[in-house]
């Protein structure tokens, strides 16, 4: 590996231009410092130079786009403290798993209004449990309205990258996430390419419907490489998507004890079948990072962050979903 931080700009896929920069994508907001899927991560992580901000779309009761993680929110929210919603805990089935708690399709956007967002992992992140109880939940209309404040005010593009979760659970209970999406870009401008605007799934059912009826960039995620990825394969997800989003496991594959194994020609492999590769998600905490990058022992310190940006910078992604945004930002900085 080259110096510290130093990385090669690889050529990226058709998508982008030959000089163009890794794209930085600020996951679930600056998720490190704030509460995940809350305007003042959205903010945060625009705020400190991330090019795109990342809201998971789940739907209510009422049919409106808002943004969390999972559609079961007692994670991530004080449903728990509510008294008057005891009653709406519950067991349910989704995509194969079962769960019991709340679940934002049993709540109207007003009754959802209600809660205030909590972090979700205080054991790691006890900074951002500071800020508990005082955000509400998001409607996709308001990250789309932050954005644009946001754009004009940084004089710069900052652009939404919206993941639709669990879409074909909510297809089945009559709450399709695809159409509600569509309607709402198109009401704001944001229908077409030149918009800029990536839309992902791990549902590639979800993508095509998306490719029948829009010009959206779509993104396939992938998550554990178990799956085949050869170039076949790749090739097959060029149909109907215009992007991959692997897990790093896809790239530099880990050992049992952690340690980072010698890198695959995942990115190699996407960009000949003409897909761009936004890998997921660079976490500067000890407990995410490979064993050789970790500083000491305690799980929540931070890690040798840069390191890890500057392998995958170098092996050529064409982004990358960051916690803690201004990480990444310093690393593409570096770029020679």
């Amino acid at each position: 590996m080259a110096a510290l931080l130093l990385a090669l700009n690889a050529a990226p896929a058709a998508e982008a231009a030959p000089k163009d920069e890794p794209i930085v994508i600020a996951h679930r907001g600056a998720s490190g410092y704030r509460p995940e899927h809350t305007l003042a991560a959205y903010e945060l992580g625009a705020r400190q130079g991330a090019d795109y901000v990342e809201p998971d779309l789940v739907a209510t009761r009422d049919g409106v786009l808002v943004a969390r993680h999972e559609n079961e929110i007692s994670t991530t929210t004080d449903v728990a403290d509510h008294p008057e919603f005891a009653g709406r805990r519950t067991t349910k089935t989704i995509d194969g798993v079962l769960l019991t708690g709340w679940f934002t399709e049993d709540f109207t956007l007003a009754e959802l209004r209600t809660l205030r967002a909590e972090e979700r992992i205080p054991s790691l992140r006890p900074r951002n449990a500071a800020y508990d109880g005082r955000y509400r939940i998001p409607t996709f209309q308001e990250v789309i309205d932050l954005t644009r404040r946001l754009s004009r005010s940084l004089d710069r593009p900052v652009r939404v990258y919206p993941e639709l979760k669990h879409p074909s659970y909510f297809r089945g209970i009559g709450l399709p996430l695809e159409a509600r999406l569509v309607k709402t870009l198109r009401r704001n401008g944001l229908q077409r390419r030149s918009a800029r605007v990536y839309v992902q799934s791990f549902e590639a059912s979800s993508l095509r419907r998306l490719n029948r009826v829009t010009d959206l960039r779509l993104v396939q995620l992938l998550g554990l490489p178990a799956a085949p990825t050869g170039l076949a394969d790749l090739k097959a997800i060029a149909r109907y998507a215009n992007g991959v989003g692997p897990s790093k496991d896809y790239i530099v594959p880990l050992d049992a004890q952690g340690g980072s194994l010698p890198a695959t020609g995942f990115v190699r492999r996407a960009h000949r079948a003409g897909l761009v590769v936004h890998p997921y998600t660079f976490r500067r905490e000890n407990v995410f990072l490979a064993l050789e990058l970790r500083i000491g022992s305690d799980p929540a310190a931070g890690g040798n962050i840069a390191a890890e940006y500057e392998q995958f910078f170098e092996l050529g992604v064409d982004g990358v979903f960051a916690d803690q945004p201004d990480t990444a930002v310093r690393a593409r900085k570096a770029l020679p």
